[in-house]
């Protein structure tokens, strides 16, 4: 099999994961921001080296793939992850996540929305979710074009309950069909369980929430931001702000 569509122009050559870090609710004095990754993937990278590295460093870890990579978990060591407890152990496989995103051939776009500022502006402020995906979706499209990338493009999501996800689609189609790029775009959101171990969602619910925490503290050193910022979609003259990260207001 060789791995390309009957209709070879059905569907994009690439493929977008998202995860987000924060909610969309009241402010949190602890995380004040609202965080949606998406990550960008040539699909047959996809296939060839994101699983790939992702399942070894499982297999050296845990001995098995079945387990799901969760930030949380992973930084508060529980679940699964209990044996990071063990500093040499944290150390060794933080080290590995940072080889595994080095090595992941991914183009990342991100959205931060200031969730304090935003309700200090308004006094019924936006949904910083859909403020967020409106934002990812046009610099994905903008990235589309610049690779001359045609057909269906399928962007994967996290399942989080029914009523959340129809609403989540029902905003997908209305950026879909308006939005600042003026082109329709033609994007199908896909809906997946956590316990579907996609690599590709796992990857963008690692590199959300170091986003996030870059935003609030950007003199604080922070060692997952330094490489995930590498990975950020870019202009011509390499900058990263509007291109691959977008924060608002």
């Amino acid at each position: 099999m060789s791995g390309e569509p009957s209709n070879p122009n059905a569907f994009s050559k690439l493929i977008v994961y998202v995860d987000e870090s924060g909610d969309h609710g009241p402010v949190s004095a602890e995380f004040p921001v609202f965080v949606l990754a998406f990550c960008i993937f040539d699909k047959h990278e996809y296939a060839n080296t994101v699983t790939s590295y992702m399942h070894r460093l499982k297999f050296k870890h845990f001995g098995h793939d079945a387990v799901v990579m969760h930030e949380r978990d992973i930084r508060k060591s529980t679940g699964p992850f209990t044996l990071l407890i063990n500093p040499v152990a944290r150390n060794t496989f933080l080290s590995d996540i940072s080889v595994l995103i080095e090595k992941s051939p991914l183009v990342l776009v991100a959205a931060v929305i200031d969730k304090a500022t935003l309700a200090a502006q308004h006094a019924q402020p936006p949904n910083p979710y859909h403020l967020a995906l409106k934002f990812g979706l046009e610099r994905i499209q903008l990235h589309r074009f610049g690779l001359q990338d045609e057909g269906k493009l399928h962007v994967v999501f996290e399942s989080r309950g029914k009523r959340e996800d129809e609403e989540l689609e029902l905003e997908f189609r209305r950026v879909c069909d308006a939005n600042a790029t003026g082109q329709r775009l033609e994007f199908e959101a896909v809906f997946a369980k956590k316990e579907a171990n996609h690599c590709g969602l796992q990857l963008a619910d690692l590199v959300a929430r170091p986003i996030g925490r870059h935003f609030m503290n950007p003199g604080q050193s922070n060692r997952a931001y330094e490489q995930i910022e590498k990975k950020f979609r870019r202009s011509p003259d390499g900058s990263v702000h509007g291109w691959g990260l977008k924060c608002f207001p």
